[in-house]
């Protein structure tokens, strides 16, 4: 019985000494945001659908946001596409207009989706031109590639250039 007991205190120790030292984001520095996109405010175009976009910033020189982005319940075998508009900090929330579509870098790229209605893609983008420090209230939506319909937003986040 003591034999098992100590083992079992040993595995309890050793697992914690293991996790103590596992790397998290915030130690490497990046910078996260992880967006949530829905259709309830959209309910004229009749989805049920809902995404995520994995915002990771690392503090290199070269600036590069990855954009990580999932959809789900949307319609099957179509192309979407990520958009995001930004105001200064000094505006109150986010009423910018101004969509820019993302993609691999300054080349926009869809978001093809299978046969259920699901799509992933892994997009970037560098704003090394943005000087550290600058920020930004920033909204994500997904839309149709072929009629531009907004199928999806998010709600709107503050983001610091690092």
């Amino acid at each position: 019985m003591v034999n098992r007991l100590s083992l079992f205190l040993f595995l309890i120790f050793s697992f914690l000494a293991c996790t103590k030292d596992i790397p998290r984001d915030e130690d490497f520095g990046l910078y996260n945001l992880d967006v949530t996109l829905h259709s309830e405010n959209l309910k004229a175009v009749g989805t049920k659908g809902y995404g995520f976009v994995k915002f990771r910033q690392a503090p290199d020189t070269a600036r590069i946001i990855t954009l990580d982005t999932w959809v789900f319940n949307l319609k099957p075998l179509h192309a979407y596409l990520l958009q995001r508009a930004v105001n200064p900090i000094t505006d109150n929330g986010c009423n910018s207009t101004s969509w820019l579509t993302l993609g691999k870098g300054l080349v926009p790229q869809s978001i093809q989706t299978d046969e259920k209605g699901n799509g992933q893609e892994n997009l970037f983008r560098n704003i090394t031109s943005i000087p550290r420090g600058t920020q930004f209230h920033i909204t994500f939506q997904i839309v149709d590639a072929e009629t531009l319909t907004t199928v999806l937003s998010s709600d709107c986040y503050q983001y610091t250039v690092r």
